[in-house]
């Protein structure tokens, strides 16, 4: 079974976390998709394709027969990678179809966090 939409040229894809909204930090129907005995971050992706409707049927194909769909692409340095994918979804555009897809991401450490300590406020007692 082919269960890969590959990436063949253009740059690495752009992932957007759809992990927060407005009402209560989730983002409706999304929050279900990140349901599991694991964490993961779930990320949406938009790519240009020449027929997209036969890559989403690709997609309820492989689902249908209880196996992963996969995302497989390049990364900034060329490295490959592969992402599952959760869902998916064409649209229709002047330039071509788009097909969306959401996929799940292992959780990415926060490289900005903040874990300065103010050691004034700690006692010299000890």
């Amino acid at each position: 079974m082919d269960n890969k939409i590959t990436i063949i040229e253009g740059p690495t894809p752009n992932f957007d976390s759809v992990e927060t909204d407005f009402i209560m930090g989730i983002n409706g129907w999304t929050a279900g998709l990140s349901e599991g005995p694991y964490l993961y971050d779930t990320a949406r992706t938009t790519l240009r394709t020449f027929n997209g409707p036969a890559l989403l049927e690709r997609c309820h194909k492989a689902w249908a027969h209880k196996a992963t769909m996969f995302l497989e692409y390049r990364d900034p340095i060329g490295m490959k990678k592969e992402v599952p994918i959760v869902a998916a979804r064409t649209v229709d555009a002047e330039d071509g179809d788009l097909l969306i897809l959401w996929v799940r991401k292992e959780p990415e450490e926060d490289e900005e966090a903040d874990f300065n300590i103010d050691f004034d406020d700690m006692d010299d007692d000890w």
